[in-house]
């Protein structure tokens, strides 16, 4: 394995092809390797780049990477003649740190058609017998956090941890917790079906997460209609506005997963859904690209 370098060399390749077709767009996720390639983008193709989050906040990096990915960034806006921002408080940095106009096309999220509760059993749960964090294991996804703060609520509920533990931080947080019988480390779980309903039946859903955009797993969260309780940020705010809960630290999470019981949440979780349909629904993020793109063909570079 090649580990980081095999991002640059792949999309250095994907770069080289391109410019051996005759594209009239090429639009760029992302731009932690493919930025710096970017003198080498075809020539007469427009070249629109969704900026996602940004990369060089994550505590999870060195200050020389962190570095880096800010210079990255900067390049991505030199070689980009279009800009998107899937996030309000992203489209509000880019203009304000470059002076350029993103447009803002949020992600997009499904809300699934049904979900087989009997399928909990697998997880050796019931509907609402657990809380559930889903995140990658990352310091700036505040998972110390969140399980330290259930602790001090000396709640009856399991805590399920989806993410995998494999990585320096994971390895932490499981010998951290480990004589905590009701904190359980499932690992990575890909089966979106187990995902979605596992969301669903919660009795509360933390999201952590504190940099970046628009948070797939948290559009997906509020498409499984579980009760949220998030990281109190700008991205977060942007998406959810009134309709979660929201923490900053160990006694928030300790305050709200015993609130969360005697309060109706029957309002946030309808406002969630409907955000997910109007704004949210994939039709929507593909018919708003399609229209960018032909917009920005016709205005040219």
């Amino acid at each position: 394995m090649i580990g980081t370098a095999g991002q640059f060399i792949y999309d250095l390749n994907c770069i080289k092809d391109a410019r051996k077709q005759n594209f009239d767009i090429l639009l760029i996720l992302g731009y932690t390797s493919s930025s710096v390639w970017g003198r080498w983008y075809p020539k007469k193709a427009i070249v629109i780049t969704n900026m996602d989050g940004l990369e060089w906040k994550r505590s999870k990096y060195s200050k020389p990477v962190q570095k880096f990915l800010e210079y990255a960034e900067k390049l991505a806006v030199k070689y980009s003649d279009h800009h998107i921002a899937d996030s309000l408080p992203i489209q509000d940095y880019l203009e304000g740190k470059y002076k350029i106009q993103a447009k803002y096309i949020s992600y997009g999220a499904e809300v699934p058609e049904n979900t087989n509760d009997a399928m909990l059993t697998q997880c050796g749960v019931s509907k609402g017998s657990y809380f559930l964090l889903i995140a990658r294991m990352e310091p700036e996804n505040h998972i110390e956090m969140i399980l330290d703060g259930l602790i001090k609520s000396m709640g009856e509920r399991k805590i399920l941890v989806i993410g995998g533990i494999n990585n320096h931080y994971g390895k932490k947080m499981t010998a951290k917790f480990a004589n905590y019988p009701a904190i359980c480390f499932l690992d990575a779980v890909y089966d979106t079906r187990i995902l979605y309903l596992l969301r669903t039946y919660c009795s509360l859903y933390f999201h952590g997460h504190s940099v970046g955009g628009t948070n797939p797993s948290l559009l997906e969260a509020m498409a499984s209609g579980a009760i949220i309780c998030a990281h109190d940020n700008m991205f977060n705010h942007s998406v959810l506005g009134n309709d979660a809960f929201y923490f900053n630290s160990e006694e928030d999470i300790a305050r709200i997963s015993v609130d969360v019981t005697n309060t109706n949440t029957t309002e946030m979780v309808a406002h969630n859904l409907q955000k997910i349909r109007e704004e949210h629904s994939w039709e929507k993020i593909i018919t708003a690209y399609e229209e960018f793109f032909i917009q920005s063909y016709q205005s040219g570079k």
